[in-house]
């Protein structure tokens, strides 16, 4: 019963059964009560007795029982009908403000949709009509609504419109950011005419985003269609830079976590290389009257992570971090895509350049294998941003950004978050992890890589309240030319979890304007080393909360041991290409790789079998070259001794007697 009861809390059901094949158990979780049956209740009884429970009226049931949309080679996700189904009774009981919470990559989009279309077919609206509701679709980025606009909703056709420059008032679904409505010097607003009550229904997307907030333009556009229905979106549960949108929706109707989602293989886990330059280790302080770039003085004192780009600009730490993002990528795959999250505008350029220079030769050929999209960039960003997104589009591969892409946007094969400044909100930490979520299986897509330089990802994933574990973390420090250095130190989990990089939250100073007369702004200085030190593997406890440092090599011998106690075990199953194939996925889903494991272990040329057997069993090493020569004479004798006993071998007996030399060569 406690397995059934797990099942039913999960799918949102109102009735358990456990049955062993001759009684039947019922947990009923509107009365609470458990009670022994004969035979299981038919759907009609249970659906009576969930009618008269919550109140259901005809025209609820009618709403609630019309068809999804079959979407084309999208079959809705159980959390998906149950969003939409809750949404639905809501609306159709009277509810005025309604909140959705759901982690980034689970369909909030064709959630939104679903709704519409029960609506639309079961001809509901707010002044009771016969007619389809008049429905406003919202939120503060015109991809946020470009998209859905002509991809999940296109089957509408004519029906629906984007709203810009004045107002259509002749069809049914009307997309439109806050922005293109909202009061300006020139006009009072064009959602003003529009009369409050013109439309039924108003989706909110991404509504953690200022739209509730009390002080907000936007919230004027809320509050002034305040007859209508108005549904709120947001990946982000209550956290204290969002409770206003809390306030203002109510409680989440239904929420779908980004734990359960990777639980449920929905989403994509993520392992986290922490990478620590020795500028944002120990600090960095002028020399007595250095001067920056421009002749000023630079003011004495200390700088840190939290103050590189907003006051200070080092050229050389930039370099650093391009030079070993461009190194993992050449080591993992050069062609995966990646979103690099920059301090401001102006650091995303120049960390563009710098990827540039370094990947020049792959630029010579693919001219836009590395962009900077940014508000700044306009319609050439914006295109370079829907190329990005496009899974058949093969550049851009490295796009810098500062904001503009942590939320909303749709990419699923990105495969590498990098995080390059201080983040301070659990919400837009979400938001911004939440671009490599989604899964792609037919693109190779199955798990993304956080590497973070600023101790942002780190720090946030030991607050309490997150609710998505990576499945590990390393940490390496990096010297002035991105290489990870030889001697490398493991940093304790007090480091980490307390201290400055555990505080809860870094009191970032403003970043420096430039003053009118376009006087630089932050200081920039362009000489300097800077190096980069020591490689962490973080792994969760027993319970499944708290990260505990191993070092790398321990890790990956302990997780072979997990698998394989005795190297016959190993040997065993890595003799059959499918069960290698099996072992590989799995150590990578644990972040384990070959190339990486080889570097630590400074075994460079071992063969990958032996490299398992050496870490986990102490067993000798051979190099691939040895291993070749092996099966070489290995093969030579046997073929002799094939050649003499030809005629009473049969080919059965030939290719399992190859395969016992190969076995053999594998100890």
């Amino acid at each position: 019963m406690q397995q059934a009861k797990e099942y039913a809390e999960i799918l949102g059901l109102k009735f358990a059964y456990s049955t062993n094949g001759h009684g039947i158990i019922e947990h009923d979780y509107i009365t609470g009560s458990e009670k022994h049956l004969d035979n299981f209740p038919s759907p009609q009884e249970l659906w009576g007795r969930l009618k008269k429970s919550e109140n259901i009226d005809d025209q609820t049931e009618k709403g609630i029982l019309q068809p999804l949309f079959n979407l084309p080679d999208k079959k809705p996700r159980y959390y998906q009908e149950i969003a939409v189904n809750r949404a639905i009774k809501a609306v159709l009981q009277g509810k005025k403000r309604i909140l959705l919470t759901l982690a980034t990559g689970t369909g909030k989009t064709y959630i939104a949709f679903q709704i519409i279309w029960k609506l639309w077919n079961s001809r509901w609206n707010s002044a009771g009509e016969h007619r389809k509701p008049k429905v406003l679709y919202l939120a503060d980025r015109n991809v946020l609504i470009d998209d859905p606009k002509d991809k999940t909703f296109s089957i509408l056709g004519d029906a629906r419109h984007k709203i810009q420059g004045e107002a259509v008032k002749s069809r049914e679904i009307y997309f439109s950011t806050y922005q293109a409505i909202a009061k300006d010097e020139r006009r009072p607003g064009i959602y003003r005419e529009y009369a409050p009550n013109f439309f039924d229904l108003i989706i909110v997307d991404e509504c953690h985003r200022g739209s509730a907030r009390d002080d907000s333009n936007w919230r004027e556009i809320l509050e002034y269609f305040g007859p209508a229905v108005q549904i709120g979106m947001t990946a982000t549960p209550l956290r204290d830079d969002n409770r206003d949108t809390y306030r203002y929706f109510g409680d989440p109707i239904y929420t779908y976590s980004l734990k359960q989602g990777i639980e449920d293989g929905f989403l994509a886990p993520y392992k986290v290389k922490r990478i620590l330059t020795s500028v944002d280790a120990t600090g960095w302080r002028p020399r007595t009257g250095e001067v920056d770039r421009h002749g000023r003085e630079i003011p004495d004192g200390e700088y840190g992570t939290k103050d590189f780009e907003r006051i200070l600009s080092l050229k050389a730490r930039t370099e650093a971090v391009s030079r070993h993002l461009t190194e993992y990528l050449k080591n993992a795959d050069e062609f995966a895509k990646t979103i690099v999250f920059c301090v401001d505008q102006e650091h995303a350029e120049q960390m563009r350049m710098a990827l540039n220079n370094l990947n020049a030769d792959i630029v010579k050929e693919d001219p836009d294998y590395v962009v900077r999209v940014v508000s700044e960039e306009g319609k050439i960003g914006k295109g370079y941003l829907y190329k990005f997104m496009d899974v058949e589009t093969r550049t851009p591969v490295i796009v810098t950004t500062s904001k503009l892409l942590t939320t909303g946007v749709d990419i699923p094969t990105c495969k590498n978050i990098v995080i390059f400044r201080v983040v301070n909100s659990m919400t837009e930490f979400k938001q911004i992890i939440g671009r490599g979520t989604r899964v792609r299986d037919d693109y190779g897509k199955l798990y993304f890589t956080i590497l973070d330089y600023t101790g942002s990802a780190t720090r946030l994933f030991a607050d309490p309240d997150f609710d998505g574990e990576p499945a590990s973390i390393t940490e390496e420090k990096i010297d002035e030319v991105g290489e990870i250095l030889e001697e490398s130190t493991v940093i304790q989990e007090e480091e980490i979890l307390s201290g400055k990089e555990g505080e809860e939250y870094i009191d970032l100073p403003p970043i420096l304007e430039g003053d009118s007369e376009g006087a630089p702004k932050k200081y920039y200085v362009d000489g300097g080393e800077v190096e980069i030190a020591a490689e962490v593997v973080y792994e969760l406890d027993s319970e499944g909360r708290r990260l505990r440092v191993v070092k790398y090599v321990d890790f990956t011998r302990d997780q072979i041991r997990k698998m394989y106690p005795s190297p016959a075990e190993l040997k065993s199953k890595w003799s059959d290409a499918r069960e290698r194939k099996l072992i590989i996925e799995i150590l990578e889903e644990k972040g384990i790789s070959f190339e990486h494991l080889a570097e630590v272990t400074k075994q460079y040329d071992a063969d990958p079998f032996d490299l398992l057997c050496y870490v986990a069993f102490n067993s000798p090493l051979r190099t691939r070259r040895e291993r070749a020569e092996m099966v070489r004479r290995n093969k030579k004798t046997f073929s002799k001794t094939m050649g003499k006993k030809q005629e009473i071998h049969s080919m059965k007996s030939w290719i399992s007697t190859w395969n016992t030399v190969w076995q053999s060569l594998m100890i």
